[in-house]
């Protein structure tokens, strides 16, 4: 389940379990920690009484002065200052042999009762006395019980008296560990009350980066989206040269897409260009004798009125095959005279009747200043096209504009046209041959041209939005002639 989680939830949930099991330890450790001081500061308390006592105990001890030990081992039990004071529940005296002398309970531990007596429990305390042979103290903790004792032998120059017992209960320190675990707890929750939310944040901002990259990522398919944008974090850490890495990749792979596209389209072209040319050529040789075969008919034959408007309906037809014929013959000779500034006016006087009929603005930018290195009868042929197609796609009073000029070794030639847009979807059949979308003519002008473009080793560019259409040619100069 956690697997397969956003990491907008996994790195704050990771970040929140790792604050929840830090604070855990750590408040774990110093409750540990306090319960062991307070246990030592009872056992040093316990030990500096107990060699009070002893020493006050020696002189009762010798002169068998029970009612006076009795008053010496119950002064500890005065009233407490405070409820969490630590006090021994019981004091007692025992003798040499393991006897009550004297005990702060008189009727559980009355005097010479022998204390293996009392139970298991204060036989094992009997049998660690009698073990501990050193004269400091010592801490004994019965198994299984709820009282651990400090004993301190009663000694008068070296020769022992007997052993003074202190017991004390073992939750005898809880309510002051109570008080401080407490404490500790409500520190820890305003802690993780301060630490959980910037936790979560952090962790948020860590991963947003990594969600915004996957959501990218997941938008691409077998093809690249034409408008995909993709706001990615950059920076030099790891996720940022990720995300610059992707960025470069998918800009590399748009370019690659873009190139496939266009030598599909090349390739497609060029094999419609060549079955064309066959095509023509082959209809050519026919045509050409149909034609004499009317011309020599109307010269020496004998002709009747149906028969010269027969003819004429014939020869219309055959001529126009003809020119459709030699319009798929295309090729750029390099023989033609160079481009001049003078063959790109004399486009404007050519289309200057078609631009009268509609009313259209026509915005003429020639700045060419001298011949170029450049074939001039194919490079009009292609401008003449482009300047009707601009004509027929815009409406009355629409507005064409043609700008023409050389730098770098490359002639530049733009037309534009506020008209009628071209569609995305048909903008890959826009260079074939007898093409729809010709609303006028038999729709050669744009496959002629770009098969012109093709030739002189020049690009063909084409952008068209709602109002605004243009096409763009770059030629080398100079190319074709060497």
């Amino acid at each position: 389940m956690l697997r397969n989680l956003s990491f907008r939830y996994k790195i704050p949930l990771r970040a929140t379990i790792l604050v929840l099991v830090t604070a855990t330890i750590v408040t774990a450790s110093l409750m540990f920690r306090t319960y062991d001081d307070l246990r030592q500061d009872l056992l040093i308390s316990s030990e500096s009484m107990g060699r009070v006592l002893a020493k006050t105990l020696v002189p009762a001890l010798l002169h068998d002065d029970v009612w006076q030990a009795f008053e010496i081992i119950n002064s500890p039990y005065a009233p407490a200052l405070h409820e969490d004071a630590i006090q021994a529940e019981i004091i007692m005296v025992l003798d040499t042999a393991g006897r009550v002398f004297v005990s702060t309970r008189p009727r559980q531990y009355p005097v010479l009762k022998e204390i293996a007596e009392v139970g298991p429990e204060q036989a094992f305390l009997l049998h660690a006395v009698s073990q501990h042979t050193r004269p400091t103290s010592a801490v004994i903790e019965p198994p299984r019980s709820d009282h651990l004792y400090m004993i301190t032998p009663l000694i008068s120059d070296d020769v022992p008296l007997g052993t003074l017992v202190m017991g004390y209960s073992r939750s005898l320190f809880m309510p002051r560990f109570l008080n401080i675990a407490k404490r500790a707890a409500f520190i820890t929750l305003l802690s993780l009350a301060v630490l959980l939310p910037m936790s979560w944040y952090w962790g948020h901002h860590m991963a947003k980066p990594l969600v915004k990259l996957a959501d990218c990522m997941g938008r691409i398919g077998a093809t690249i989206p034409q408008h995909l944008t993709c706001e990615l974090y950059e920076s030099k850490d790891e996720i940022g040269q990720v995300g610059a890495s992707f960025k470069r990749m998918l800009l590399e792979l748009k370019e690659k897409e873009s190139l496939e596209k266009q030598m599909v389209i090349s390739d497609r072209l060029a094999a419609i260009g060549r079955l064309t040319a066959g095509i023509a050529h082959e209809i050519n040789n026919p045509l050409g004798g149909m034609l004499n075969a009317i011309n020599t008919f109307k010269c020496h034959g004998t002709l009747d009125p149906r028969t010269v408007k027969t003819l004429s309906l014939l020869e219309r037809g055959l001529l126009q095959i003809r020119d459709t014929v030699g319009a798929l013959l295309v090729e750029a000779k390099p023989g033609s005279q160079r481009l001049s500034p003078q063959d790109i006016e004399d486009v404007r006087t050519l289309v200057a009747s078609d631009i009268g009929k509609k009313s259209i603005r026509l915005v003429w930018d020639n700045a060419l200043s001298e011949p170029v290195d450049l074939p001039s009868t194919p490079v009009r042929q292609t401008l003449i096209n482009l300047v009707l197609n601009a004509v027929q796609a815009t409406q009355e009073k629409g507005h064409v504009r043609c700008h023409v000029s050389s730098a770098e070794r490359h002639l530049h030639i733009e037309v534009e046209n506020d008209g009628k847009h071209i569609p995305p979807e048909q903008m890959k059949h826009l260079f074939e041959p007898f093409s729809p979308l010709s609303e006028a003519g038999h729709g050669l002008g744009l496959w002629v041209s770009y098969q012109i473009i093709q030739q002189l080793n020049g690009e063909f560019h084409v952008e068209s939005v709602p109002g605004h259409t243009c096409f763009t040619i770059t030629l080398p100069i100079g190319e074709l002639a060497s």
